[in-house]
């Protein structure tokens, strides 16, 4: 079957899609699905169980995803029909691509959608912890008056982020180049760490690549901007605490598991670094899990006053969301022409 006829005949039947977990999408009900339907009929769940994928994709061409766990063990039992998956976000991970390849199922993914929404709160923490904004926060929700009584602001983290160093690690991506224009308007200068083959030095766009360990002791933040994979599972640990400037704090929007947990208390508890904001918690990456109540991090979260925690909220304005959803149109648009997907199947890395 296919949306169009390849010899530009009349169009056959639509495609069929099964979306998983709508909701995670259009939590808010604010989100147009019509671009995927002109393309698709489309049979929409706002959440999937594990134990109810296999029979919810019977008869489905296309699966939509976003961030669900989908295992081989899930994949393996897809019915022959299933040819693509089209993964809503960034991360693909989460799908099992050997099992995909078992199977004959391309999969694609989105990487720009959140481009300016996660450039936008990577500066907007930069902010907020340069500012004293939460510590005032903090002690104003908790009822404590004192900063309001005195108007000023004692011995708190307080000074102008021009001028100061922004590392980012990983930092040569679609986000990451956001991120760095912003910055630089700013007056941030930008390093970055990239892959071990990519070239030390200044590039035109203003950004220096230094190597890693360079990028932890000279950078006032440390932004993190690498996929979760083996290489980068654990990367900022406590070693790399230890280069830090104690005056440093440490951003992480990309997966929780690249900041070593029991080593960011450690380190806040023994002032390696000023302090941490983090959108993303905890082992497995899709969906980012909730921060368990028993984490350690609400404790140092009570302790210190500047720690931000957010529930993975970076990539949620309402235009990334749509963008997101009108990107994957188009993706499944191109599949219904024949036209080959964005990540390589053979060696599971996106084509650019």
């Amino acid at each position: 079957d296919a949306a169009t006829a390849a010899d530009g005949g009349p169009p056959g039947p639509k495609l069929k899609c099964a979306v998983l977990n709508a909701a995670r999408l259009d939590f808010d009900g604010r989100i147009r699905w019509d671009k995927i339907t002109e393309t698709v009929d489309v049979t929409s769940y706002d959440v999937s169980a594990h134990s109810e994928i296999v029979s919810r994709v019977d008869g489905a061409d296309i699966v939509m995803n976003k961030e669900f766990p989908l295992t081989s063990e899930l994949i393996l039992a897809f019915p022959p029909s299933v040819k693509l998956i089209v993964e809503a976000g960034t991360g693909y991970n989460n799908i099992d691509l050997d099992a995909c390849r078992e199977k004959g199922i391309a999969v694609c993914n989105v990487p720009e959608y959140t481009t300016e929404a996660m450039g936008d709160y990577a500066i907007t923490l930069i902010m907020a912890l340069s500012c004293s904004l939460v510590p005032q926060m903090k002690a104003l929700a908790r009822g404590d008056k004192t900063y309001m009584h005195q108007c000023h602001l004692g011995t708190l983290p307080h000074f102008e982020i021009r001028g100061k160093t922004l590392g980012i690690i990983g930092g040569l991506g679609y986000i990451a180049q956001n991120i760095t224009a912003k910055a630089l308007a700013l007056g941030i200068k930008v390093i970055a760490s990239g892959r071990p083959s990519t070239p030390l030095g200044m590039q035109d766009n203003g950004v220096e690549v230094v190597c890693f360990d360079d990028l932890l002791a000279r950078s006032d933040f440390v932004c993190t901007m690498v996929p979760l994979n083996e290489q980068t599972k654990g990367l900022v640990n406590e070693e790399a605490f230890e280069k830090m400037k104690p005056t440093a704090f440490i951003i992480n929007t990309a997966r929780g598991p690249i900041v070593d947990q029991d080593a960011l208390v450690d380190a806040l508890r023994q002032k390696k670094i000023a302090g941490a904001a983090l959108d993303v918690f905890g082992e497995g990456s899709a969906p980012p899990p909730p921060l368990p109540d028993d984490s350690l991090l609400y404790d140092v979260f009570s302790e210190f006053d500047n720690v931000i925690l957010t529930p993975h909220i970076g990539w949620q304005r309402v235009e990334a969301r749509q963008r997101v959803v009108d990107m994957c149109a188009d993706n499944i648009a191109r599949f219904a022409r024949g036209e080959p997907m964005n990540i390589n199947m053979e060696t599971g890395l996106p084509i650019r």
